[in-house]
């Protein structure tokens, strides 16, 4: 939040011209990509969820879908985030703890047995193996008799804020965006209607960057993926329309909400003014947005019910497409089937009860958003200057600076909360002694050694001259320039497991060490 806020806002703090002429669904999209935003569609009402194994999570999105969600969105666990099987030995105790475990083919074919692939939008949260994990999500759709050409949904497939915020990475960040980039351009043939990128402030925003950072580094982070796309030889209309963008919403109703709307118009211009874009779908920026998880609290659990609503809210008045709602026990464990349905009930009594859904951008005109938007726009310029200074985002990423600044920024806040300057109901003021215990989600202690023999009968029985081909075939066009997920899918088709491909490209492109900062 600005340090310098005033007590009332004026029409002279605000640009006039920002106004003129600016309806939602208008260039450059300030108020909304939509004419009539949520009048016409609610946005899509999605949960992140995953857990133990295959089998685990698959009974866990029936569930959701039950309970009226309207996407799924897949949490994977380490192991597969990282490119390591479920029976490598740096997996040992991490398997199906912070997502599910998938390892083969036939663990993606259990997550969305007796789903409609074709029929339900998916997003996966996965970046350094997302080629081998939509490869997988593909192939098994395929083998249900779904056409590739209808699957909807996202593959985050951001590598950059790994590298920044989340340590999630394998490889050097050359190769890494080379991966993205195939990945983009492969998509746009096979499965055009699939988002081949979520570019992802959100994780940066929980690692404590404040709202002018994550709408900077996010964009810039965008904009680095375009230029690595036309560079690969991409024309930008023929991928811009699929890029999408997740971001946090965070705690500060009003400023959350001038975030998404500078955002928009501050991509819009890029996309049509800098790159040329003639297609209107292009300019728009379209975003996934998902509640705080920094901000839950271990004291009073009960009260993160209260706050993930204020930031849903915040989402839903700056015109997101999709929304995830965080569990009120997610600062304890996994959500249990309890919180997940207050989840969900949140956003559906926001939707049909509360009344905000009913205007495009009820908050437009508003002398305070308008102003911060304005505000937060000519602090992000800043940012971009900055970076441009360094010589790039790739730059500013591996010179370890724009970690600097976000570590800078989280250690700032601690110091506000630790002060009592920035209060933090149950955390620093307002506390309570001997609070209830609340039922915790537990994993199935047999899962980890149920997942791990799978995996090793799937390897007594695949074809073994075709497997080894597959991999051999990867290794070959990793030396080359040509695109690598056909080869890729060709592995996942011979039943090659995540960790054998990441491990066939480890061997190729080698490992990242990563810019130590403080």
């Amino acid at each position: 939040m600005p340090d310098e806020l005033k007590p009332v806002y004026t029409a002279a703090d605000i640009n006039e011209d920002h106004l003129d002429g600016q309806l939602p669904g208008e260039y450059p999209y300030t108020r909304g990509i939509q004419p009539t935003m949520y009048r016409g569609r609610l946005w899509t009402m999605r949960q992140y969820a995953g857990m133990g194994d295959a089998e685990e999570s698959n009974k866990r999105y029936h569930y959701l879908l039950d309970h009226g969600t309207s996407g799924l969105s897949v949490a994977f666990d380490l192991p597969t985030q990282t490119g390591y099987d479920s029976d490598s030995p740096l997996a040992l105790g991490e398997v199906g703890r912070t997502g599910v475990a998938i390892s083969s083919l036939e663990d993606m074919e259990r997550l969305f047995a007796g789903i409609s692939l074709d029929k339900v939008s998916t997003s996966m949260t996965i970046n350094a193996t997302a080629s081998t994990l939509l490869a997988m999500y593909v192939v098994a759709a395929k083998r249900t008799g779904a056409d590739a050409h209808q699957l909807n949904g996202t593959v985050q497939n951001d590598i950059l804020k790994e590298y920044i915020a989340r340590g999630t990475y394998i490889y050097p960040v050359v190769p890494a965006i080379r991966l993205t980039t195939d990945l983009i351009a492969w998509a746009g043939q096979h499965v055009p209607n699939w988002n081949t990128i979520s570019i992802s402030g959100y994780h940066m925003r929980e690692a404590g960057c404040t709202a002018a950072q994550e709408l900077a580094f996010t964009l810039a982070n965008g904009r680095a993926y375009v230029e690595a796309a036309l560079a690969a030889g991409l024309s930008i209309d023929s991928f811009a329309p699929r890029l999408s963008f997740f971001f946090n919403a965070h705690s500060n109703l009003f400023e959350e909400v001038a975030k998404f709307r500078a955002a928009r118009r501050i991509w819009a211009h890029w996309m049509r003014e800098r790159y040329r874009a003639t297609n209107p779908r292009s300019w728009m920026l379209r975003f996934h947005t998902q509640t705080a998880g920094s901000t839950l609290t271990a004291q009073q659990p009960e009260n993160n019910i209260v706050r993930t609503t204020i930031e849903a809210l915040s989402a839903i008045l700056g015109g997101t497409q999709s929304l995830h709602t965080n569990g009120y026990d997610e600062a304890l464990a996994l959500p249990t089937e309890q919180a997940a349905r207050i989840a969900v009930r949140t956003q559906q009594i926001l939707a049909h009860e509360s009344g905000v859904p009913e205007v495009a951008d009820p908050l437009g005109g508003s002398y305070y958003v308008e102003a911060l938007t304005d505000q937060l726009e000519e602090e992000a310029e800043s940012i971009f200057s900055k970076i441009a200074q360094l010589g790039g985002t790739l730059r500013a990423v591996e010179s370890g600076w724009v970690q600097q600044q976000i570590q800078q920024s989280a250690y700032a806040w601690q110091r506000k909360v630790d002060s009592g300057e920035s209060i933090v109901v149950g955390v620093n003021k307002f506390q309570t002694e001997g609070e209830p215990e609340i039922k915790l989600q537990q994993l199935n202690p047999d899962l980890e050694r149920r997942q791990i023999e799978r995996l090793r009968a799937l390897r007594t029985r695949r074809p073994l001259v075709t497997w080894e081909q597959s991999l051999a075939n990867l290794a070959d066009v990793a030396r080359t320039t040509d695109n690598l997920m056909p080869h890729i899918v060709q592995a996942v088709e011979s039943l090659a497991t995540v960790g054998e491909i990441a491990d066939t490209l480890r061997q190729v492109f080698g490992e990242y060490r990563e810019t130590v900062t403080v």
